[in-house]
């Protein structure tokens, strides 16, 4: 966890920077916030990406002084949510949980979206990242990404891969996947994990990406295996599962990435603000250890380093929308 601490020093400098200016005599952030703060979190409630957001909404109210009340809008991708925060007033007292999902891969995915992501935000750091790990059936016979990728290369078109619907992150995974590794393997949608994980025990699936805590306790119960996992360093929850790079893929990496951003014209003195006390809140081992046994890297992130971030991760998932041929209509 040494690039979170050199994260932090670089971090608490650039508080201090020109990046953050504000006109002589100004100093908004002295009385903020000085009521609630509303953070939307555009997924329903009890996902992995409500369950984070709500422990580091607890640590960062301590820090704010005032309370960070959690809001759900799901609907649409997680399009809904972002879309309301876009239109908010940008006065620091709503935020936005923002996702890889309606912000770097619903820009190409939809016909029309409610918001643009360059103009309508403005990023106050990354969070997390929860890298997608790739599952598989106890009935398939092999173990390795390189076994995998030799038997659906023998059975091109008889291997199935589960996700939670057509333009997801882990429909999108999967797709890198089959261009990557040159393989015909058929994309079966479902509604959500619930649905999937029995045809995945049955066999009928042979394959899922998803996030660690999705598939962990059935990996655990040796009722699924785990091939691997789609970052450059290894997850502590699953020590032996090799990264992209050392199975050979090098390239196939994607991940459940977290973030907060808040609307645009929201002024510089309260992004500083923000941003400072979630570098504080993640100096915390306790938020730090919750959330890794998440399933999630704490990375923060300088507003300008994410957004730099946010349009290298809109290119690649656009790349990859646009030779699966993967669309929605809104």
């Amino acid at each position: 966890m040494n690039h979170i601490k050199t994260n932090l020093f670089f971090g608490l400098l650039l508080l201090s920077s020109s990046c953050f200016s504000q006109p002589a005599g100004t100093n908004i952030s002295a009385t903020y916030p000085n009521h609630p703060i509303r953070l939307i979190v555009p997924f329903p409630a009890g996902e992995s990406v409500d369950s984070i957001a709500r422990l580091v909404a607890q640590s960062w109210s301590a820090n704010l002084g005032q309370q960070i009340v959690v809001e759900n809008r799901g609907g649409a991708g997680g399009t809904i949510g972002t879309e309301a925060v876009a239109k908010a007033s940008p006065d620091g007292y709503t935020l936005l949980w923002g996702n890889v999902g309606p912000l770097a891969i619903g820009p190409s995915l939809y016909k029309k979206l409610g918001y643009d992501v360059t103009k309508d935000f403005i990023p106050i750091s990354q969070v997390v990242n929860l890298p997608f790990v790739l599952f598989a059936s106890q009935a398939l016979p092999a173990n390795a990404l390189s076994e995998v990728t030799a038997y659906a290369k023998a059975h091109p078109g008889e291997v199935n891969f589960g996700s939670t619907g057509i333009g997801s992150g882990l429909h999108l995974i999967g797709e890198m996947y089959k261009s990557q590794a040159g393989i015909d393997i058929v994309h079966v949608p479902y509604k959500g994990v619930a649905q999937a994980l029995p045809e995945m025990m049955s066999g009928r699936i042979q394959l899922a990406f998803n996030t660690i805590p999705a598939f962990l306790p059935h990996v655990k119960s040796g009722k699924l295996k785990v091939i691997v996992i789609t970052a450059n360093n290894r997850s502590p929850l699953l020590p032996q599962t090799p990264t992209s790079a050392e199975a050979g893929m090098p390239g196939l990496i994607g991940s459940s990435w977290h973030a907060v951003l808040a609307p645009a014209g929201t002024p510089n003195d309260i992004v500083r603000k923000l941003y400072q006390s979630l570098l504080v809140s993640f100096s915390s081992r306790d938020l730090r250890d919750q959330v890794i046994n998440q399933g999630a890297e704490p990375v923060l992130s300088s507003p300008e380093d994410f957004a730099k971030f946010m349009t290298a991760e809109r290119v690649k998932w656009r790349t990859v929308i646009e030779a699966s041929g993967a669309r929605e209509s809104m």
